[in-house]
């Protein structure tokens, strides 16, 4: 009798519900701190975009910063957000945008696929839209490859699923 094959998912994902909280908990913040009174300060998100407009790019980072804490304490990738280049917006201000990136493009998924197999790990890896599948006989090999993926370097965080 054949041992019963064991998978998992790697994905990359943002959780767009707790983005919208951690907006707002760092407006209620960037609103509250001394640093900040009276200056132009907003984080929105248009088009599941982030848009952060303050006075001037010293100020976007700190508002950055703010945003970024908030993330972190509610499991948002934050290696997932790519910003652009500030740009100067209405009134002198300044604005950056940052994409959310969700799911695991298709350069990324070979680098993923090459690593797996270069590793001599005997598993079998698939691209499954914008995610991985891993399947193997032996749950020590699919910890192996997890422990693998989590030291490569890589634009996006990725994130373990549907452990079987």
């Amino acid at each position: 009798m054949a041992a019963k094959e064991a998978s998992f998912d790697v994905t990359s994902e943002m959780n767009m519900e707790e983005v919208k909280n951690s907006i707002q908990i760092a407006l209620k913040e960037i609103k509250n701190r001394f640093d900040f009174k009276g200056s132009i300060a907003d984080i929105k998100l248009e088009n599941d975009k982030l848009v952060v407009v303050a006075e001037d790019d010293y100020k976007i980072e700190q508002v950055k910063d703010v945003l970024f804490s908030k993330l972190v304490k509610r499991g948002v990738p934050i290696k997932n957000i790519h910003f652009s280049a500030s740009e100067k917006a209405l009134g002198g201000s300044a604005r950056q945008y940052g994409d959310l990136i969700s799911g695991i493009d298709k350069d990324n998924a070979k680098k993923i696929n090459v690593a797996i197999k270069n590793s001599g790990i005997k598993v079998k890896s698939q691209i499954q839209e914008d995610k991985i599948r891993v399947t193997g006989k032996s749950r020590d090999d699919l910890q192996k490859v997890i422990t693998l993926l989590r030291n490569l370097e890589l634009p996006v965080e990725l994130q373990f699923t549907n452990y079987r």
